[in-house]
């Protein structure tokens, strides 16, 4: 009998399928397994590859609105290192009243649009992530629907300027004033909200905007900074809006849009010391203050995004889907 037991032990112990399902049981997944050198390697030559991507052409635009006139005549256009420096495309964009104004049309209509996507966004979200609340699931649909199928270009400037937003500055911030993924992502997060406490603030007397303001907003920081940060950088870098409703009144052109016209096209801006970006000027070449305003749309973007950045990983993926 022990014989049995030792030879049946031994076929069990040599079976190559009970010892492959016994590993796969014990193996982990491939990416619970530490890096091995070269894999730490090939990712630190992509991250390299990936900033260089990134800081490369922003270190030209910056060193080319910085160089004088012989500096760029000697590149032959951008300059990639230092020679000669100067601050005089900078000082006579500044003193262009053109620039000044589109700067603060800019940063008015960012301020102004990201706060009403925000409000609309926000209580638009916290009604859909309710299961009792009236519709929800119609609602819902509707948005959905909306992501996929489009009216199209034509019926929207037809509806903006036929309720008088020709000319008008609510048509750069209205029409785009909602996006549907920002709401479905808000939705899933405060889906998340832990029930107790609602149920202890509904407990304590406390209604629907009460337990939205002090129990839900504090709780989701986190995605309500990313969802602001990405409304304001599509407000900021808007101009498509002000080609079909605001063509000909440079007053109320943004910065992004004077950019469009003056960089681009190459066209003449109005006010400007040398007449324009395509002329030339004895201390300043045309495309040193060419990328001296394209630094200027990337300042305001550089400053606020520290603020925000510590709160872009935990939006993002708090709430997404895992498998």
């Amino acid at each position: 009998m022990t014989n049995v037991l030792s030879i049946g032990r031994g076929k069990r112990a040599s079976d190559p399928a009970a010892a492959s399902r016994r590993s796969a049981r014990t193996a982990r997944p491939p990416w619970q397994e530490p890096p091995s050198t070269v894999g730490q390697a090939a990712k630190g030559l992509t991250l390299t590859g990936v900033v260089g991507v990134v800081l490369v052409p922003l270190w030209i635009i910056v060193l080319t609105s910085l160089s004088t006139p012989g500096a760029v005549n000697r590149a032959g256009g951008l300059v990639i290192w230092p020679d000669g420096l100067t601050l005089e495309s900078y000082r006579q964009m500044l003193d262009n009243p053109t620039v000044i104004t589109a700067l603060l049309v800019s940063l008015g209509i960012t301020g102004v649009g990201t706060a009403v996507s925000m409000v609309v966004s926000v209580l638009c979200a916290y009604g859909l992530s309710r299961s009792r609340s009236f519709g929800h699931r119609f609602i819902l649909l509707l948005l959905v629907v909306t992501m996929f199928v489009s009216g199209g270009l034509i019926p929207s400037f037809l509806v903006v300027t036929g309720l008088g937003g020709y000319d008008q500055w609510w048509a750069l911030i209205l029409p785009g004033a909602v996006s549907v993924f920002n709401i479905l992502v808000l939705r899933a997060f405060y889906s998340e909200t832990s029930g107790e406490l609602i149920d202890a603030a509904r407990m304590d007397g406390a209604g629907d905007w009460r337990i939205l303001w002090s129990v839900v907003l504090p709780t989701s920081r986190a995605v309500t900074a990313v969802i602001a940060l990405f409304y304001g950088v599509g407000y900021w870098n808007s101009f498509f809006n002000v080609m079909l409703y605001m063509p000909t009144d440079s007053q109320k052109w943004p910065l992004q849009y004077v950019l469009l016209t003056y960089v681009n096209r190459g066209n003449g801006l109005p006010g400007s010391v040398n007449s324009g970006f395509g002329s030339t000027h004895a201390q300043t070449a045309p495309l040193s203050l060419q990328m001296a305003v394209v630094v200027l749309t990337l300042v305001p973007l550089v400053m606020v995004y520290p603020f925000v950045q510590k709160h872009l990983r935990t939006g993002m993926l708090t709430g997404a889907i895992k498998g």
